[in-house]
């Protein structure tokens, strides 16, 4: 693992692909694959239909030193694939403790690119967390398969709001522990 010149940020060498900072040339992408209803409708905080200059915000908040957000594009150039396939993100919710969110390209669903994208930002915890936690919306077992087979274990059930459905949503939540 190497330092990002741009961030500080880790760069996650990851088999397939690399887990790298975001950059301001990805907005583009982003935007095309966040527009899509599909995938806006498993976040909870990407509004669909996308407004224009959301994506540039959120690559401004996301890539100051101080943010307490890390985002990590998956990056497949080194072997002849995309250069966004997906991103990986860490939100620190308390000292020790970060919340694992991620989106992949629709065109890259059930190929295993979120299992290795998480496994390998695990293996890394670049935020030298003691656990991680994720909450996946019930509709979505794909993502549910993710989180327990990088090691997550189910704790509880609670809902969410979604900006892209406008309404609540149930959730499974997960935690892994990474220390004691």
């Amino acid at each position: 693992m190497i330092q990002s010149e741009i961030s500080g940020q880790m760069v996650i060498p990851a088999g397939r692909f690399t887990l790298r900072p975001v950059r301001p040339s990805d907005l583009g992408l982003i935007e095309l694959y966040v527009g899509d209803e599909r995938l806006a409708r498993m976040t909870r905080n990407i509004p669909h239909p996308l407004p224009p200059g959301a994506v540039s915000l959120f690559l401004d908040r996301v890539s100051k030193a101080d943010s307490a957000e890390k985002v990590w594009a998956i990056d497949g150039t080194n072997q002849d694939a995309g250069e966004l396939l997906g991103l990986m993100e860490l939100e620190q919710v308390t000292e020790g403790q970060s919340e694992v969110s991620y989106w992949i390209a629709p065109q890259y669903w059930n190929t295993g690119l979120a299992s290795e994208a998480l496994n390998a930002l695990v293996a890394a915890n670049p935020m030298d967390d003691v656990s991680m936690v994720a909450s996946i919306f019930q509709d979505n077992p794909a993502s549910a398969k993710v989180v327990t087979n990088s090691g997550f274990a189910l704790i509880g059930e609670s809902e969410v709001f979604c900006l892209a459905r406008n309404g609540m949503v149930n959730t499974w939540d997960y935690v892994l522990r990474l220390k004691d």
